[in-house]
């Protein structure tokens, strides 16, 4: 029921700035955790960033300072800024929903989320 669509991934840069945009619909999406998740070929899908529905947020070492996720519950959208790209940075990002909470999931991990967009591609050349 839950539908998660990706969009503003491109070819920039190093240094360049994107904003990654995840609209979704269905149930319980202004109280679920949401969190983007990015996959290289030949890796693990690796955590990026969380928001809980209060607003409180969460990042992947690896882009604490450089990414800002934030939401709009009453838009049911997410987005994720990044700023200062680098070709690591490279990978398809995913938008993904989390499980419902009370099994105490961390959400910095992909088993923690339910559902899942189809990706947008980011590509940062050096």
């Amino acid at each position: 029921q839950v539908q998660l669509v990706e969009t503003g991934g491109g070819l920039v840069q190093a240094g360049d700035s994107l904003r990654l945009s995840c609209a979704a619909s269905g149930p319980t999406f202004t109280r679920n955790v949401m969190g983007w998740f990015r996959q290289a070929p030949g890796k693990e899908r690796e955590f990026v960033a969380a928001i809980r529905w209060n607003g409180v947020t969460s990042y992947a070492d690896s882009v604490k300072g450089r990414f800002t996720i934030s939401r709009d519950n009453p838009k049911n959208m997410v987005y994720l800024q990044m700023n200062n790209l680098k070709p690591e940075d490279t990978a398809a990002y995913y938008c993904a929903r989390g499980r419902n909470s009370g099994l105490g999931y961390t959400y910095e991990n992909a088993n923690d989320y339910s559902f899942w967009g189809q990706g947008t591609q980011v590509t940062v050349s050096s």
